[in-house]
């Protein structure tokens, strides 16, 4: 379920951890077994197992966690395949050292869905939310769909902090100029309204 679930949100590199090797004396028979039926399973769901690995582990006694273990001479270390070429490691934290980092998409164009609006006593409108594509920054000039309401981003601040700009991945808040929290609200899409502006569609394909 967890796989499916994974996959079915875009996730598309996996790690298979198999724990409590401890229980059953550190047997490789059992490791092989497991391997073998959840490699059919992950490649159901469309995971490739070559591109997967699996690392016996005992996380009551760390075995195999963070250095390699001595319970287990059998495991010669686990091998995945990448578009970079393949990759070897033996422990948990190798594995999770070779996960390779998304690219975020900040040369497109920019889209905020909002989470909120506050109204900030000193500063004026600010609205909160995640930088899904492109960049924001001061002195953006950005418009606000379906509305269309356009103004001017003043400044971009993440946990209280002034940011020079905001990228994928980021929550961001925004101070913007000469715009009520009645004109905007919850859900409405921030974007640059001089580089591919957001506007309504008539239909949609999405992934359910």
């Amino acid at each position: 379920e967890h796989a499916l679930l994974a996959f079915t949100l875009g996730v598309r590199q996996l790690i298979v951890s198999v724990n409590k090797m401890d229980t059953t004396k550190w047997s490789e028979d059992r490791f092989n077994e497991i391997v073998k039926e959840t490699s059919n399973f992950i490649k159901k769901v469309g995971y490739n197992p070559k591109s997967v690995a699996f690392v016996p582990i005992s996380g009551w006694h760390g075995d195999n966690m963070l250095e390699e273990s001595a319970n287990m001479p059998w495991y010669k270390g686990w091998t995945k395949e990448t578009k970079a070429g393949v990759v070897k490691g033996k422990t948990l934290l190798d594995a999770i050292d070779a996960i390779e980092p998304p690219v975020r998409p900040s040369d497109k164009p920019l889209r905020l869905p909002l989470q909120d609006v506050y109204k900030i006593g000193g500063i004026g409108t600010v609205p909160v939310g995640r930088v899904e594509t492109g960049i924001i920054k001061a002195g953006m000039v950005v418009t606000f769909a379906p509305t269309n309401v356009t103004t001017e981003v003043k400044s971009v601040e993440m946990h209280h902090e002034q940011l020079e700009q905001g990228s994928p991945g980021d929550n961001v808040g925004f101070n913007v100029k000469s715009v009520s929290v009645k004109d905007i609200r919850r859900g409405n899409v921030a974007s640059d309204s001089k580089n591919d502006p957001a506007k309504e569609a008539a239909s949609f394909n999405a992934q359910v």
